[in-house]
């Protein structure tokens, strides 16, 4: 109230309203008229109670203003919350990953293990199996050397034999190969 007695106070001896000509508290004097207009004006503000209804309307928007920010800090509190919460949850999930990860080298490194073991034992049977094999030919290999030496010896023999014989040797000879088997008919 008293800022408005002194912003009309002021307005009276303003310099511009002692620059007009003649008096100035008279109704032809048209910046005393709007002086007049003015003080009017702002008492029927006053009278209104306009000053009020503002000071109402400012303390609602402050009040406004400060519920916003009451409810942006619960948002940024709560955002944070979460934030940590995700955090954890991440952090968590790292760690999970970390125990999976040493878990799926382990299982490879076994299987690693189990894989040379699997090929050492394979190598080992197909080695069996090719000394087997190499023994197999050896023994078929004296078979059929033998074999081949014996038609070789009875060829050697038969033509010794051949050479050697008479034709009355041969004929003593079938004479008692027929009775030999005779004596082991009967």
């Amino acid at each position: 109230m008293q800022k408005m007695l002194l912003t009309m106070v002021a307005a009276v001896f303003a310099s511009p309203a002692l620059a007009a000509s003649g008096p100035f508290f008279s109704l032809s004097n048209t910046n005393f008229v709007v002086l007049l207009a003015f003080l009017l004006f702002v008492g029927f503000l006053i009278y209104v109670k306009v000053p009020t209804l503002l000071g109402k309307k400012l303390d609602e928007r402050a009040a406004n203003i400060k519920g916003e920010l009451d409810e942006a800090r619960a948002l940024r509190e709560e955002a944070q919350t979460l934030l940590a919460s995700y955090e954890r949850k991440q952090k968590d999930v790292q760690a999970q990953a970390d125990r999976i990860v040493a878990q799926a080298k382990e299982e490879a490194n076994a299987a690693a293990e189990e894989a040379k073991e699997e090929i050492k034992a394979s190598i080992a049977r197909r080695m069996q199996a090719a000394e087997e094999q190499i023994a197999s030919a050896e023994a078929r290999a004296i078979r059929d050397v033998r074999d081949q030496a014996v038609v070789v010896a009875v060829a050697a023999a038969r033509d010794v034999i051949a050479k050697q014989m008479t034709a009355a040797d041969g004929n003593a000879l079938i004479d008692a190969a027929i009775a030999d088997v005779e004596a082991k008919l009967h």
